[in-house]
């Protein structure tokens, strides 16, 4: 990569993120955590079947043998949807929420409560997220029942816990300030670095490999494996056909967009490519008379629609950014043009790591070069025309 004199570069003020935040706005950086972070996507034409939710340590039956739950999180995002789908004598489990002191209550009033003292069979976990692995441990040692999960999710989810109590490495602190963090920014994360681990309650020794396409029995009735990525690496969706339903984790969710991010851990990485392809493929492979079941926010139908709505959100802020990227511009610039809202330091990981694979991807499409300048610093520029990327 070339090195760039930063006087060409630099806008008339240079300041670290912290700084330009204080600057904008007075408001209470609260207000700004109170909300998930994302892409700005329109939700409309989707339906909304079910005229409640279930309160902790209840369920509300969305399908047949199909129990929706609902596990609260200590965060702006404040619950996960899990399922208990009836197994013969068992219950199998998928998703199972954060390791808290709330969670493992609200567990302890539905198993002899409303899941009628039947035990767990099987635990089957989308993702490697706290919210969604974070209990897996705590319900498969309870109950002496396996946990399934894909290969990626499940290693990458005990990389991630391995990282508790380590300080943060040298390759993180050079990747967030190449992105335009500042020293307090940077100080910050150090003293966050390698919580991961302390909302999962120890990891399951050992897993049962789930891989794309495998039919799963639960109950005598198949659910095909469909997996996606870019929001994790190798995200698990569930399809039963015959109930025309589609557990979709974070994968597809209605109110809400996913958090695609790049990491310190793979700082060239496009995993905006790999979850636009994950969306077509989903598209193609299930129908859309499906009711979808999502991790957050309320079951709902019009699966096609939101998959389309979600490649058109993505597609329109790629598109500002060639227009903004005319000057060039550092990771923590574009948030305005990503957001179109404002990012406290609350969500500055979040908003930073979305902004870069955005970036990425305009760079691996050849649209966008990056350069460093003297103080290792990313600027980002559009290559000749902005001829816009959505058609």
């Amino acid at each position: 990569m070339d090195c760039l004199d930063p006087r060409l570069l630099r806008p008339p003020l240079r300041e670290g993120f912290c700084a330009a935040a204080a600057r904008v706005s007075s408001v209470p950086i609260a207000r700004y955590q109170e909300l998930p972070l994302g892409v700005p996507v329109n939700a409309q034409s989707l339906v909304y079947p079910l005229k409640s939710i279930p309160s902790p340590g209840e369920t509300i039956e969305v399908a047949p043998g199909v129990q929706w739950l609902r596990m609260p999180l200590p965060m702006a995002l404040n619950h996960i949807n899990v399922w208990a789908i009836e197994d013969g004598a068992s219950w199998t489990v998928v998703d199972t929420g954060m390791h808290t002191p709330d969670t493992v209550a609200a567990w302890q009033s539905a198993f002899p409560g409303p899941l009628g003292g039947r035990p767990v069979g099987r635990v089957i976990c989308t993702h490697m997220h706290p919210d969604h692995v974070g209990m897996s441990g705590w319900l498969t040692r309870r109950f002496d029942c396996p946990l399934w999960m894909t290969r990626l999710e499940y290693v990458t989810c005990r990389m991630l816990i391995a990282d508790t109590g380590r300080e943060a490495p040298a390759d993180a602190l050079r990747f967030y300030r190449a992105a335009g963090w500042d020293e307090q920014a940077i100080e910050d994360y150090k003293r966050r670095f390698g919580g991961f681990g302390r909302r999962v309650h120890a990891l399951p020794d050992s897993f049962h490999r789930v891989s794309d396409g495998d039919e799963i029995k639960i109950g005598g009735r198949r659910w095909r494996a469909v997996i996606g990525s870019g929001h994790s690496p190798e995200h698990l969706c569930l399809h039963c056909p015959e109930l025309s339903l589609l557990i979709s984790g974070d994968q597809v969710l209605p109110r809400i967009t996913s958090n695609v991010s790049v990491f310190p851990t793979e700082p060239d990485a496009d995993p905006l490519a790999d979850w636009l392809a994950s969306i077509d493929s989903i598209r193609q492979r299930v129908p859309d008379d499906v009711l979808v079941l999502p991790s957050h926010n309320e079951p709902f139908r019009g699966l096609h629609a939101r998959l389309s709505q979600l490649d058109t959100g993505h597609m329109e802020v790629l598109d500002r950014l060639l227009e903004a990227l005319a000057t060039p511009k550092r990771a923590i610039d574009v948030f305005e043009v990503m957001f179109r809202r404002r990012v406290g330091p609350g969500l500055l990981i979040f908003a930073t790591g979305e902004s870069l694979a955005h970036l990425s991807h305009l760079v691996h499409r050849g649209r966008v070069t990056r350069q460093l300048d003297a103080e290792g610093v990313a600027w980002y520029r559009a290559i000749g025309c902005s001829r816009p990327i959505h058609p």
